[in-house]
């Protein structure tokens, strides 16, 4: 059987640690990516479920997920792709919103997700799109081929990959989604450079970085947010938007005693004109 990528493991389990742990309102309730893991017993004590050390970054993947799955739900679309979707449960938690749903992912975690699915009787109302982004594969190609309407507006979501990417690597994606069908909206996480970080988000990038590193996987992509906006506009786009950790810190986690707010993982949203 194949193996899932272990940071698309550690998402999910961070995502079922936010419903779990936080007190309510939750930003976002997936129970349903703790089942696909499977993590078996005593995974809460493993050294990166530690409930202090994670707040901040289960807040953000929990943040993150809902902001892009409202962007799907207020712009109507029917077509939602995933770039990197790992062990993503939208299909899975709103399929009465009959959005075709397109992950792309490493062919290994897909196989292994699918198989996690099929085992556990849950439904795949969406497309697996398998890509080696490692050999250069063209994913807009694949995406078209498993059945994706170009003529027709999408939701994108890249979440948590831009900071793996080179600079080149990130403007080859953002380029490929600027000749996507006018409406098409791309929601994309970016981090920032460690100078426009506070105390608590300099210590959280440290850790993350150090997990990365060690992981072989090293971050090596770093915006501004006005940096990022012009970047994205060199890549092709017009309408460019900054929604930054403080405005979804307000959005959604504003109220609460417990002091949970996100780890300074910015968004980039562009629509195609």
């Amino acid at each position: 059987m194949s193996e899932p990528d272990h940071t698309a493991v550690r998402v999910a389990l961070w995502r079922a640690l936010h419903v779990l742990a936080d007190p309510p309102p939750h930003a976002l309730v997936d129970e349903i990516g703790l089942q696909l893991a499977d993590p078996g017993p005593g995974w809460r004590s493993r050294p990166d479920m530690d409930l202090g050390f994670t707040q901040r970054f289960r807040a953000g993947i929990a943040l993150r997920s809902r902001f892009v799955e409202d962007l799907v739900r207020e712009r109507g679309v029917s077509q939602y792709v995933l770039l990197g979707a790992g062990l993503d449960t939208f299909a899975q938690r709103e399929p009465e919103l009959g959005v075709r749903v397109f992950e792309i992912d490493q062919p290994g975690t897909q196989e292994w997700k699918r198989e996690r699915l099929a085992a556990l009787g849950l439904p795949a109302p969406y497309r697996f799109v398998p890509v080696d982004f490692e050999s250069g594969e063209q994913w807009p190609e694949r995406l078209v081929a498993n059945g994706f309407e170009l003529a027709k507006p999408a939701v994108v979501a890249s979440t948590g990959v831009s900071m793996y990417l080179t600079r080149e690597a990130n403007a080859a994606t953002l380029r490929a989604l600027a000749g996507f069908a006018p409406g098409t909206v791309v929601a994309m996480t970016f981090q920032m450079p460690e100078e426009y970080l506070d105390g608590p988000d300099r210590a959280a990038r440290a850790a993350a970085m150090k997990g990365a590193k060690a992981a072989g996987t090293p971050f090596v992509s770093f915006f501004a947010p006005d940096e990022m906006l012009e970047f994205a506009r060199e890549c092709g786009f017009q309408d460019v938007q900054h929604v930054s950790a403080v405005e979804l810190n307000k959005r959604y986690l504003s109220g609460r005693s417990d002091g949970l707010e996100t780890a300074g993982e910015e968004f980039l949203v562009a629509t195609v004109s």
